[in-house]
């Protein structure tokens, strides 16, 4: 029986456990990439360890979350990760050189190679073929350090992609086909990967979006082939060294199939306010918007600025809409500066953003009150854009540029004939905002710059045997790591500053959340099926830690945000029945006891709420090493232990 492509580069990475279904893998890990929002935090991890430098094949350090310098928080925290990469043997990728996961994909992404992030959008390198795992900053810390990542051996599900786009039908579309079809609940404990014909009519750019688009399904990762696509692709990064053809097997078996013809896939928008909310424009029809933002992770290479350039050329924005566009990258903000596409953009009524996450992140660009934003981006969260009744709806850049200029909704297909862009034969190169590190002579001289915000990690303590305290929080389902730790220009700075950025835990829910759990010492909180989806910023699990949370019991769980919590201490828990939800209200008193011997043993563990009098089984489902980590504290105490 052959192999799918995942289990390949899976097989050829294990360096613990059994290679089945269902159970947890330890993967030598090639690569990895932070981003400030996140980084400081990963590296204040990293020093903790005791490491003196990272021991993987290629580290990168990127500034591009937190580029609003409004106050010394940020600037501070650039510098510290600057002086941290620079003493450490990991590349520093300087503010203004672009995206994280646009530049990795040009300058450092390589087939087959394994690269996890401290960013949910890691999986964007699955366009050339890399096994690519968004995960916590404690992860990444560990991989630097030479350590193994872990994960559950995944199911592996096929989309077999037949045909070819259509005019101004988009791979956003595709993506947002899948998720119409499988939710952001489908992908929870699979890998997406992309087969058939079709396959070679995508781009490499085009294939990012659907695989960075993948973290929207919950999937550990997506990816597809390495061929002579991506040979062209490298080659024009004058990276045609790192190439290796990568396929399945063709008797290769999987979990799933789905099958799509792109030929039959038209414009569509995720409608307010989650990415599996999907309509066809056509069907949503003429609505009258206030705001487009295009750029981030998803869409904003070369070929997708070129095609919004072209839709513009000539034209101008409708008066009642504001049109930003910020380029991925360093390289393609040149090439269009250099080309006259950029011009074309600002003569249309375009604001140029910088190269950086921006409005995505909530870094700027809210829309009114109230307002319809279209954006080319990959999550439409409530409040996420900084606007708490702001309707967002996710699109094609093509659906994006032409709806900035009618002033409504439009379908890219009124448009006329779709212009060819093809993957230039040469990009611009020029490396000059990425510092490597100082050599090994030379680290130990180099000193760490620390602000006054950038705080130490929470502490920690090994797992009591009992917990007794009350159910701080009750929420629903589907709650996202924005609701937990909201971003925004406000909040980011403080990522560095735990005690500071835990005032706005759980804000979005509820604002009186932070100062009652502080106020109770330690607390359980209690929510919905598929808890923490979205964002891989571990914050959501230390800002409880360190407002006392000992335990997170909820219907499911999201895989990132589960995995954060084990790494904080934090307990885990999941009913065993779903019904039992409904038992518990908030304000209980909960309790429960034997808990080491519970989870050594791995047994369903009785929490009583003291105050109605129910016995309410739960589950905590541990493999062996994740055993390790909750009694031991957390993984930043556990690795400690293992060090020694």
């Amino acid at each position: 029986m052959g192999l799918t492509l995942t289990e390949k580069i899976l097989k050829d990475h294990i360096v613990d456990g059994e290679f089945v279904k269902g159970s947890e893998i330890g993967l030598r890990i090639d690569q990895t990439l932070t981003q400030d929002a996140t980084g400081t935090m990963a590296y204040l991890e990293f020093l903790a360890i005791g490491i003196p430098r990272v021991k993987t094949e290629r580290s990168v350090a990127y500034i591009d979350h937190n580029t609003l310098q409004s106050g010394f928080e940020n600037a501070d925290d650039h510098r510290f990760i600057g002086s941290v990469a620079k003493k450490h043997g990991i590349y520093f990728s300087r503010p203004g050189n672009g995206i994280c996961h646009q530049v990795h994909l040009e300058r450092f992404g390589a087939p087959g190679k394994t690269l996890i992030g401290s960013d949910s959008h890691t999986p964007t390198g699955g366009g050339i073929g890399m096994i690519a795992i968004g995960a916590g900053g404690l992860d990444v810390a560990v991989a630097m350090g030479g350590g193994a990542y872990y994960i559950t051996y995944p199911k592996i599900v096929k989309v077999n992609l037949t045909g070819k786009l259509g005019p101004w039908s988009a791979a956003k579309d595709v993506i947002l086909e899948v998720l119409k079809r499988l939710t952001v609940k489908g992908g929870v404990g699979k890998v997406i990967e992309y087969c058939g014909e079709g396959v070679k009519t995508l781009s490499v750019p085009e294939r990012a979006t659907i695989t960075n688009m993948g973290a929207e399904l919950g999937a550990t990762t997506s990816i597809f082939p390495s061929d002579e696509i991506t040979l062209e692709f490298l080659k024009a990064q004058g990276r045609a060294d790192v190439w290796k053809e990568l396929s399945a097997d063709s008797d290769a078996v999987y979990d799933e199939e789905l099958n799509i013809d792109l030929s039959a896939i038209e414009p569509a928008a995720a409608c307010p306010h989650s990415p599996d909310n999907i309509k066809s424009i056509s069907e949503i029809g003429s609505m009258k918007i206030d705001q487009v933002c295009i750029g981030s992770c998803t869409n904003s290479s070369y070929q997708d600025m070129m095609k919004v350039a072209h839709i513009l050329k000539g034209k101008t924005v409708h008066p009642d809409v504001s049109l930003s566009i910020a380029p991925g990258s360093k390289q393609v903000l040149g090439m269009l500066a250099e080309n006259g596409a950029l011009y074309d953009m600002i003569d249309a009524g375009a604001r140029i953003l910088e190269s950086a996450c921006g409005p995505c992140i909530g870094m700027g660009q809210s829309p009114n009150s109230g307002g319809i934003s279209l954006r080319t981006f990959n999550r439409n969260f409530e409040g996420r854009s900084g606007t708490k009744d702001g309707q967002v709806y996710l699109v094609s850049p093509e659906t994006a540029a032409a709806s900035a200029i009618a002033g409504v909704l439009t379908d890219p297909r009124t448009l006329g004939d779709e212009p060819c862009i093809p993957t230039p034969e040469q990009f611009k190169i020029n490396d000059n905002m990425v510092e490597p590190p100082a050599s090994e002579a030379e680290m130990d001289s180099v000193e760490i710059l620390r602000g006054p915000n950038i705080k130490p990690y929470p502490d920690t303590a090994p797992l009591s045997d009992a917990i007794e305290c009350p159910c701080s929080l009750k929420v629903g389902d589907n709650i996202t790591t924005d609701h937990i730790m909201p971003a925004g220009a406000k909040i980011l700075p403080l990522r560095s500053n735990i005690p500071k950025i835990s005032e706005h835990c759980f804000a979005v829910c509820d604002e009186t959340f932070p100062e009652r759990a502080k106020a109770l010492g330690s607390s359980i909180i209690v929510g919905g099926a598929n808890y923490g989806q979205g964002s891989s910023r571990e914050h959501a699990a230390l800002a409880p830690l360190y407002l006392g949370v000992k335990i997170v019991l909820v219907k499911s769980f999201a895989r990132i945000h589960r995995s954060n919590l084990i790494n904080a201490g934090i307990l885990p828990f999941t009913f065993a029945k779903e019904a039992d939800y409904d038992k518990i209200s908030q304000g209980d008193v909960l309790s429960c006891d034997n808990l080491i011997e519970a989870i050594k043993q791995g047994k369903n563990i009785t929490i009583t709420n003291k105050t109605t009098g129910e016995a309410i089984e739960c589950v905590c489902e541990l493999s062996s090493r994740a055993k390790d980590i909750i009694l031991a504290g957390g993984l930043l105490d556990y690795t400690r232990e293992q060090l020694k």
